[in-house]
């Protein structure tokens, strides 16, 4: 090697890893009233796949692309995520991804399980999976993680109630699966230093923030933010900016400061 070249190679292997590139989704369905911009349309997310098949891309699970990354197989992989467990997904999201191979990580809320998404005020409603469409998701190859129990922002949380919405809820979401929850999602994206050490006791192996910053590890991984209007230079440029991910962002507003339903406009924003 070069003796100039020798210094860069050195500084490049000090230099911490980007983070792997995982993308967020919500709701696949119609997107005519969508007040947060948490919906893809299924016509834009059949597009947004081929735009990754066509590149050599390919969708998988986060717990699959962390052990890739970790075996160093990860190049070309793309972690995939669906955040509330929307019950569209079922029908709208899974037999598109089957159709291309891919897989993806769906973090569903065990507290409500069978119900709607009810901390979006301004609406409108969307039914989440219930117990026995989890265990259907879980069949048909995507792994299922937390989102807690009831959708909400963990840092404003007393000690009991940060530990059920991590640590019950894993238990809960095992006990339909019948397999170990390894992943976790925080609500609204918002994490501090005290979340990511609960999310560590309760036993999970890997999760997923929006815009962690500093926090940014394996615990609170960045993701960008995937919507309706996301055609193919947009998503170009989201690949090519999202190493730039890892730097300080601007602490999330409190939960009890923000609209109810505002995560999925800030997660738009932030990402």
């Amino acid at each position: 090697m070069p003796a100039a070249t020798a210094p860069r190679a050195a500084i490049r292997r000090l230099l911490p890893k980007p983070p792997p590139w995982v993308v967020m989704y919500h709701s696949i369905a119609d997107t005519t009233d969508d007040p947060y911009r948490v919906t893809v349309s299924p016509v834009r997310f059949a597009r947004q796949l081929h735009w990754l098949n066509d590149r050599g891309l390919r969708g998988v699970s986060v717990r699959e692309l962390l052990a890739a990354r970790a075996a160093g197989r990860a190049r070309g992989l793309v972690g995939i995520t669906f955040d509330d467990g929307y019950a569209d997904f079922l029908d709208s999201a899974l037999p598109l991804l089957r159709r291309h191979d891919f897989t993806a990580t769906v973090y569903v809320l065990a507290g409500r399980l069978g119900g709607e998404n009810g901390w979006d005020t301004d609406g409108p409603r969307k039914a989440l999976l219930t117990e026995d469409d989890v265990l259907r998701v879980s069949e048909a190859g995507m792994e299922i993680g937390s989102h807690g129990l009831r959708h909400v922002s963990l840092p404003s949380l007393d000690d009991g109630a940060l530990a059920e919405e991590t640590r019950h809820s894993r238990e809960l979401l095992r006990d339909i699966t019948g397999t170990t929850v390894d992943g976790f999602c925080y609500p609204y994206g918002d994490v501090d230093a005290r979340a990511v050490q609960a999310v560590r006791d309760a036993g999970y192996r890997h999760g997923c923030a929006i815009s962690p910053g500093p926090l940014t590890c394996g615990l609170a991984l960045p993701r960008i933010h995937v919507g309706e209007r996301d055609t193919s230079w947009r998503l170009t440029a989201k690949r090519l900016l999202h190493p730039l991910r890892r730097r300080s962002v601007a602490a999330p507003v409190p939960a009890q400061a923000r609209p109810a339903g505002a995560a999925g406009a800030a997660g738009a924003e932030v990402s």
